[in-house]
């Protein structure tokens, strides 16, 4: 999340967060029912707060709301993993050619502060803070492009890969590491283009080989205990 949007936090943005987090935790699973009126009890809000989070999370790819049935959590296909990883290899490509064009120091710094958080959530074996964190770095190389459009792409994709590491992922494996962020943050530094987008793509490429992609996954349904 980037300073402005987090300045403009608002209740619908929180129940947001968690719900997502809890997703990406693999505390929520594909296809868990999301009741208006236990997320109500739950977050201490009014119904309409949750319908407004529900729709922001409709609109991310991560809740499917149906008529006259309510809201659930997606149930990504594994051709919809593919297009997802497919789409975010392309959009990354040209995040890290901008990025490369107008790095900083000041860039370069915020760079390596976000991947010192990551080692440290690493090494504390702090899985909430190691998911926030490790997309949380494409987000960043997507705010220093200094691009709103690609921004707004690669904070879409994010959530829909969230979602789709939750249902094909092994659960002993996270999304990123600190290690390989930081090989691509040095190549960025020294503004090598060519080899700054072949270890992006190179990583998104382990990280989508790690998933098993099949259809058969076990399902939970607990909203309760996931969110609290």
């Amino acid at each position: 999340m980037s300073k402005a949007e987090n300045a403009q936090a608002t209740p619908a943005n929180q129940i947001f967060d968690r719900i997502w987090l809890s997703i990406a935790e693999r505390k929520l699973k594909p296809g868990t029912r999301l009741k208006e009126e236990e997320l109500a009890e739950i977050f201490d809000v009014s119904r309409a707060r949750i319908r407004q989070a529900l729709a922001t999370l409709e609109r991310e790819g991560l809740v499917t709301i149906q008529a006259n049935r309510g809201a659930f959590v997606s149930e990504p296909s594994v051709e919809e993993a593919r297009d997802v990883f497919y789409a975010r290899r392309a959009i990354e490509h040209r995040v890290v050619e901008r990025l490369c064009e107008r790095i900083n120091k000041e860039h370069v710094a915020r760079l390596n502060a976000h991947v010192e958080e990551e080692r440290t959530a690493d090494r504390q074996g702090n899985r909430t803070d190691i998911i926030r964190l490790s997309g949380g770095f494409h987000l960043l190389l997507a705010e220093l492009a200094g691009s709103s459009f690609l921004y707004g792409i690669v904070k879409d994709l994010i959530s829909r890969t969230s979602l789709i590491t939750a249902v094909y992922r092994s659960r002993h494996l996270h999304n990123c590491g600190p290690d390989e962020h930081q090989a691509i943050v040095e190549h960025i530094a020294r503004g090598d283009t060519e080899v700054a987008i072949k270890a992006v793509i190179e990583h998104l490429d382990r990280v989508e080989c790690e998933l098993e992609l099949e259809d058969d996954k076990d399902q939970s349904y607990n909203l309760r205990a996931a969110l609290l």
